[in-house]
């Protein structure tokens, strides 16, 4: 009798499991305000900051057309605040319409751009021509009126599909012109985030962002009010070179103040 065929190896995968194995859920990723708890001191902190630097409660202001906003934001970008006036300014004197400015192309912007001082004129000027040149082809009209129907997220989604729009970028729109409560950060209130050791020092801006939105009540006033009295605090008083430690009303609170103050 010949040998029996020795049967072939059966290969892990297709061997039936002899017992059912438990089913593991995947863990949840800790959200930022989990993976850093705000502060105890985080309302007295913002408290402080409006008192000294804007007592008056802000009243919402709601732009004509958002996208004025838009490409103000983008002319603000290392720029001082009267070089974005006078840029804008020169822009909305030079294009009564954006059409106009579509149809002039980045040179010309370049050249209004250029006239009005600042700089960064030719990378400005690509950035806002190729906004227009998207929302002419997607959206068939130069205008954002329509986001005011729009929710947060819709309104964030659209404006970061464009070109040279940021997360930051997205927020001020949404503060500034459509009264909406994001909390944009920018250097200086990253710098006294840092200052106070509330966050990881390794977290970049759009994380500081993204907890700050997670920990700071949602509404536009107590946003409004934060952003604007840390930029002013940031400017005035927490400065990246030679703090004003002796006359920060934030002094007591600060474990920075100490190591400045020696």
């Amino acid at each position: 009798m010949p040998p029996r065929a020795r049967p072939a190896r059966q290969h892990l995968s297709e061997q039936q499991p002899t017992e059912q194995q438990p089913t593991r859920t995947p863990r949840s990723k800790p959200s930022l305000a989990e993976q850093a708890p705000p502060p105890a001191e985080l309302p007295e902190v913002a408290r402080r900051l409006a008192k000294r630097y804007l007592p008056t409660p802000p009243t919402p202001r709601r732009a004509a057309e958002p996208l004025d906003g838009l490409i103000s934001t983008i002319l603000s970008q290392q720029n001082t605040a009267p070089i974005t006036r006078r840029q804008f300014g020169g822009l909305k004197a030079a294009y009564p319409s954006w059409e106009m400015a579509l149809a002039d192309g980045p040179d010309g912007i370049e050249t209004v751009l250029k006239a009005a001082g600042g700089g960064l004129s030719r990378i400005k000027a690509n950035y806002i021509w190729n906004v227009l040149d998207q929302l002419e082809t997607t959206r068939g009209e130069l205008s954002l009126k329509d986001t005011r129907q729009m929710n947060d997220a819709e309104v964030r989604t659209l404006l970061e599909s464009l070109p040279g729009v940021g997360m930051k970028t997205a927020s001020c729109v949404l503060l500034f012109d459509l009264a909406r409560p994001a909390m944009p950060v920018d250097t200086h209130i990253l710098r006294i985030t840092r200052r106070l050791e509330w966050l990881p020092a390794q977290w970049n801006a759009v994380k500081v962002e993204r907890w700050y939105d997670e920990v700071l009540p949602a509404t536009w006033a107590e946003r409004y009010t934060f952003h604007v009295s840390a930029i002013r605090h940031g400017r005035e008083t927490c400065k990246a070179q030679r703090p004003k430690c002796g006359e920060c009303v934030l002094q007591e609170l600060c474990p920075s103040a100490g190591v400045f103050l020696k």
